[in-house]
């Protein structure tokens, strides 16, 4: 497993030569966005930042989010669906793949791409649950009890976005994440969550191309096959010695006269 960003080559527009960049910068000039680890406040600010900075360089083109979260803090991660959201009211398209699992919040942001482009590998998951406290709270019973309402508001609150972005009843989506909901990348297109799993296209044949690749041959002469008839003009040469064919260059020896 590398210890650091593997570097890839990379040629700048209008540039003649190629440098070395990281990885995840040469995805970035590409609109590819990786969340990819627990999202809290460091996380949030990078993606939202890169956001904002591919809006900047075109409003145009689509961006794309993969996505693999194991879970989130609940401010940070409403802080990057309140920038997608925003993104996607001024026009910007963003596509989102869930690789592997999006859990808590990050299911939320499965769901908060754009309509017809929130996809899902075959095998991965979704995890819909409640949210908690981001840190074991302390305190006095009343202000224990603050807490605790705090968070129930917020529990109906992202049920209420989850509501929005799958088109289920606030009432189904309460009764569902009474406990710990999972869905595979199917039962999650059924319930509204995304749109498409995307799944391995059959094996094509290339079309021709005058292209030739390693272990591809091409010539202009005409390729000749086991068992097809040769041309006439190949038949009188072989017709007389089914051997080596023989020339005058190959007769090294001294002309003898026939009595």
């Amino acid at each position: 497993m590398p210890t650091q960003e593997p570097m890839v080559p990379y040629r700048a527009p209008g540039s003649t030569y190629d440098q070395f960049v990281g990885l995840k910068t040469r995805q970035l000039r590409d609109r590819k966005l990786w969340i990819a680890q627990y999202i809290d406040d460091e996380m949030s600010n990078s993606v939202i930042s890169s956001l904002l900075y591919l809006q900047n360089e075109s409003d145009k083109e689509d961006i794309q989010l993969y996505l693999n979260v194991p879970g989130a803090n609940l401010r940070p991660a409403l802080a990057i669906y309140d920038a997608v959201a925003e993104l996607k009211a001024d026009g910007c398209k963003i596509s989102t793949t869930n690789i592997a699992l999006c859990a808590g919040m990050g299911a939320l942001l499965a769901g908060a791409g754009t309509r017809g482009m929130r996809y899902s590998l075959p095998n991965a998951r979704f995890l819909l649950q409640k949210t908690g406290m981001d840190a074991v709270f302390q305190g006095q019973a009343t202000d224990i009890a603050l807490e605790v309402k705090n968070v129930k508001k917020w529990n109906e609150k992202i049920n209420l976005e989850i509501s929005k972005v799958t088109g289920q009843s606030t009432e189904r989506i309460d009764d569902d994440l009474r406990r710990d909901f999972y869905l595979s990348s199917e039962e999650a297109v059924r319930y509204g969550l995304i749109d498409e799993v995307l799944l391995p296209m059959p094996n094509k044949r290339q079309p021709p191309s005058e292209v030739v690749d390693l272990g591809s041959f091409s010539s202009g002469d005409e390729q000749k096959w086991q068992g097809e008839t040769p041309p006439p003009a190949e038949q009188q040469q072989q017709g007389g010695n089914k051997g080596m064919l023989r020339t005058n260059d190959d007769d090294d020896g001294p002309k003898i006269a026939k009595a």
